[in-house]
């Protein structure tokens, strides 16, 4: 295959910008159902922004087109979830996919005796990943060595958990919601609380209900995204297009920046300028009059120069 032919088949699809906030269903790996969004709204490049594990559902915001660019700033942001953690039973992967290796009897514990075990989880940890997980060691990733009866030394990680709210406790049942930072490992938070209640515990459902500024009620199912394209015509995409949201809505907390137009184009072409009413530091949004065009960063001197810019098709 010619240089050409490789080129045009990478760009198949249609140049269309945004993100999809999608309600993972239960089962699916995130690729799985990142590829499934592309299919379905026949987009030329996808990327989401930090992986769900199967047994997880909820809020995973798919990026299209340029979209894709802004998805590490996504992947670095807090989340939430809605938990449901199981006493009494200690598994290998931390959830209930995995393999009982522990159990015990987890009906006299208490929600007050929750509530304090949960206050050395809240505020600035660590935390030690779990083998099964994507993290990579000497290349290989850790589940495939889990896979394989390989342990090995993991490093504990900084992570924050800003809360973690108690919603109820029945039939050795414990359900919670958690804020936290990016790298948090729920499965290991329900595992860690076992230990220290001395019964062991896995995740038995998880739910991710908001991640940055997106949230569950934003969210649309693969089945309905479905359905949607079944009942248009062969080229009508219309019906889709209406849940895709612009991409800077994903970064809305950054100051906002809007750029004359001669200082945009000097920005486009990689050029620092300086602009009135900075701010003194940090990570902004870019516009071109009302047209965003990418994400600047203040240099030392006062100037903004671009970080990520935005291609316009």
């Amino acid at each position: 295959m010619t240089r050409g032919r490789q080129t045009r088949a990478r760009n198949k699809g249609r140049a269309i910008n945004g993100i999809v906030i999608l309600d993972k269903p239960r089962g699916e790996s995130s690729n799985a159902a990142l590829q499934q969004v592309k299919r379905l709204f026949n987009a030329n490049k996808a990327g989401h922004t930090g992986s769900l594990d199967p047994l997880a559902t909820g809020v995973l915001p798919i990026c299209l087109g340029e979209a894709t660019k802004i998805s590490q700033f996504l992947l670095n942001s807090d989340k939430k979830y809605r938990v449901s953690i199981k006493l009494g039973i200690r598994t290998r992967t931390g959830d209930a996919e995995g393999e009982v290796i522990q159990q015990s009897d987890a009906v006299a514990v208490t929600t007050a005796e929750v509530k304090e075990a949960l206050q050395r989880f809240t505020g600035p940890i660590k935390q030690v990943p779990p083998m099964y997980s994507a993290i990579k060691q000497n290349g290989v990733p850790l589940y495939k060595l889990a896979r394989e009866g390989i342990e090995v030394e993991r490093e504990s990680r900084d992570i924050v958990i800003y809360s973690i709210d108690v919603l109820g406790l029945e039939n050795n049942e414990l359900e919670i919601d958690v804020h936290c930072s990016k790298g948090t490992y729920i499965r290991t938070l329900a595992d860690d609380l076992g230990e220290v209640l001395g019964c062991g515990a896995h995740v038995s459902q998880l739910k991710r209900t908001q991640a940055g500024v997106f949230t569950e009620s934003e969210s649309v199912t693969i089945q309905h995204l479905r359905e949607i394209r079944d009942s248009s015509e062969t080229e009508d995409f219309s019906g889709l297009d209406e849940y895709l949201i612009d991409m800077d809505a994903a970064i809305s907390d950054l100051p906002e920046v809007i750029l004359p137009e001669v200082s945009a184009g000097w920005v486009k072409q990689g050029q620092a300028v300086l602009v009135r009413h900075l701010p003194e530091q940090g990570l902004v949004r870019l516009y071109q009059g009302e047209v965003f065009i990418g994400i600047g960063h203040i240099l030392d001197d006062g100037r903004v120069a671009p970080r990520r810019m935005i291609v316009s098709h």
